[in-house]
């Protein structure tokens, strides 16, 4: 029986490479839709990745997962590039969805909330000045 062939797998952060491996059997990712699975063979493809669990598979470490942060994933040939604003990896799976939803989910609250002062201060910059512009 012919050996299969095995995938490539980076986690890229905006800082540097999470992770780089080899001979990946399979890959879990969790979109805005659900769970996206990616098996060698299947064709090249984009999804955007929500904040969840991904998982891979190989044979020097078996089943691993990683919590990460909302990005993309991008499947060309034998290579899956994962980009994300952030990865914690571990082992325990509860302690991951427990990351996941404290760091990667208040983040994205964060950030509206740090969004909507902004927005304020912007409007009220502008309408100042729309002022001086009038006098």
């Amino acid at each position: 029986m012919q050996q299969p062939t095995l995938m490539s797998l980076k986690v890229l952060l905006p800082f540097g490479i999470f992770a780089d491996k080899t001979g990946v059997s399979r890959i879990v990712a969790e979109t805005p839709e659900g769970s996206f699975g990616l098996l060698p063979r299947r064709l090249d493809c984009v999804a955007a990745i929500a904040p969840g669990i991904l998982i891979y598979e190989n044979q020097a470490e078996g089943e691993v997962y990683v919590a990460v942060d909302e990005g993309v994933l991008v499947k060309t040939g034998l290579d899956v590039l994962v980009s994300v604003r952030n990865a914690i990896g571990g082992t325990d799976l509860g302690q991951l969805r427990a990351a996941v939803e404290q760091e990667f989910l208040n983040l994205n609250e964060r950030e509206q909330s740090v969004r909507s002062v902004m927005a304020k201060i912007e409007s009220g910059f502008i309408s100042r000045l729309a002022e001086f512009h009038h006098e």
